[in-house]
């Protein structure tokens, strides 16, 4: 028999101590995967949930990849029993600006019932809940009679492309009925969904070249044309004046989604919400569509970040010897990664001043994703919500993206769904990253109960 929400509640209440105590241990390993000083730390985390999972009674091993490691946990009930396979990732965002963080984001730190740390929400939170819930599952049952596989990986936030060649090299242990995305989050607090659509990504670095080195402004001036203007013009030339990308055949390949998929899903953008909780001043969308179709299923092309010349406290006078932007789209379906990465870069290139020299490197992407809301994974997970939260579960699409999951649900032949207890204003990716505790432990029921559902 598999624990009731009752059980799982005691045995949590008895065991939140040791909880929040391997949570904060998790949290202070500073695994940011995009920079390379951090590569020690990203081998620290990848065994820190190895250990983990082993200690539960898991089989584990590490998939090494040519960037970093997979975690790769399973247990065995049988051939004749269902196959569910949860993915999460132990690699973190950068902690930039430093500044604006209260506390230090690798010393974990609780204030008002909740946790604030680099990670704390995306993924390690909800990684660690799921870790918790196969913990308590592996100590109260006799018997778990559901095959149960963990993928964690560690370059979520910059591509995935270890994880992709693992997929190749692995597929036969990926195989599974059912996919639980744990990277995804909810609408409010209190209010469960499911998210059965994510947009992919393309990344692309665009460097604008004139002289060799920084020059003078004043003796340069007038004659050299300064790289910082000339990648801002270019860019502007990204859309149109509606708002609608100026790329050539860009929308070509974009899938609308269908009336059955579209009726089934909850459309919620909240203007009012944003204003207050971001303190957003202007919106803007795509030209002749809502501001949820923009967010949701229409594709984006977005400015990172840009760079060029003197920065610093102070003035410098120069003309920059060059130009950095970094630029991103979420691509809906069945738009290609690779061919909108080099849509930008062509165009680009064409509109640039004569004599200029542009590169444009793709950094990474990801394939979009849509599941159906028919599915038995859906229905079971949107029933394990309900009863965790005792409300009826919503669906929705999220316009964000995890790169590699698209991948996985082909590897592995199952049926996806992203689920989670994130929240907006969990600050994830930006400084004072925080989860509630409250959040821990419903993540850790609603994964229990899932569990539990599809073992039944």
């Amino acid at each position: 028999m598999m624990p009731s929400l009752s059980e799982l509640k005691k045995w949590y209440k008895e065991h939140s101590a040791l909880i929040e105590q391997d949570y904060f241990s998790f949290l202070k390993i500073p695994s940011v995967s995009t920079d390379p000083s951090y590569k020690k730390h990203i081998h620290e985390a990848a065994s820190w949930v190895e250990n983990y999972l082993k200690n539960i009674g898991m089989k584990t091993e590490v998939w090494k990849t040519s960037f970093h490691p997979v975690v790769f946990a399973s247990h065995q009930a049988g051939s004749s029993r269902p196959t569910v396979l949860i993915y999460h990732h132990y690699d973190v965002q950068p902690v930039d600006p430093i500044e604006k963080w209260k506390s230090p984001p690798f010393e974990p730190t609780l204030r008002d019932g909740k946790v604030y740390a680099r990670g704390a929400s995306d993924n390690k939170g909800q990684c660690f809940y799921t870790l918790t819930a196969l913990k308590a599952l592996f100590e109260l049952c006799k018997k778990i009679d559901l095959n149960i596989k963990v993928f964690v990986e560690g370059e979520e936030e910059c591509g995935s492309r270890g994880a992709l060649e693992a997929l190749k090299t692995h597929q036969k242990d990926l195989k599974a009925d059912h996919i639980l995305v744990v990277d995804g989050g909810i609408p409010a607090a209190g209010k469960p969904a499911i998210t059965l659509g994510l947009r992919g990504i393309v990344a692309l670095e665009v460097t604008c070249r004139n002289s060799s080195i920084d020059l003078h402004s004043g003796i340069h001036g007038g004659i050299v044309l300064n790289p910082n203007r000339a990648l801002v013009e270019m860019l502007s030339k990204l859309w149109d004046k509606k708002g609608k990308i100026a790329i050539p055949g860009f929308y070509k390949d974009v899938a609308k989604p269908t009336a059955k998929e579209l009726k089934a899903i909850e459309k919620l953008v909240d203007e009012k919400y944003l204003r207050k909780q971001f303190g957003v001043k202007a919106f803007r969308g795509e030209g002749g569509y809502s501001l949820w179709e923009s967010n949701t299923i229409r594709p984006t092309l977005e400015i990172n970040g840009i760079s060029g010349g003197y920065t610093g406290t102070g003035f410098k006078t120069v003309i920059p010897s060059m130009a950095t932007a970094k630029i991103s789209c979420r691509i809906v379906p069945h738009q290609d990664p690779e061919k909108v990465a080099r849509s930008i870069a062509n165009y680009l290139k064409k509109i640039a001043p004569k004599g200029l020299e542009i590169e444009a490197t793709w950094d990474h992407g990801g394939k979009p994703v849509r599941s159906s809301p028919d599915t038995e994974t859906s229905h079971v997970c949107s029933d394990a919500y309900k009863e965790v939260f005792g409300k009826p579960c919503g669906k929705i699409f999220c316009g964000a993206s995890v790169p590699l999951v698209a991948d996985l649900a082909r590897a592995s032949k199952g049926d996806a769904v992203i689920i989670g207890v994130s929240l907006d204003s969990d600050d994830f990716h930006a400084p004072n990253e925080h989860f509630g505790l409250d959040q821990l432990q419903q993540g850790f029921l609603t994964i229990s109960r899932i569990l539990g559902r599809l073992a039944t």
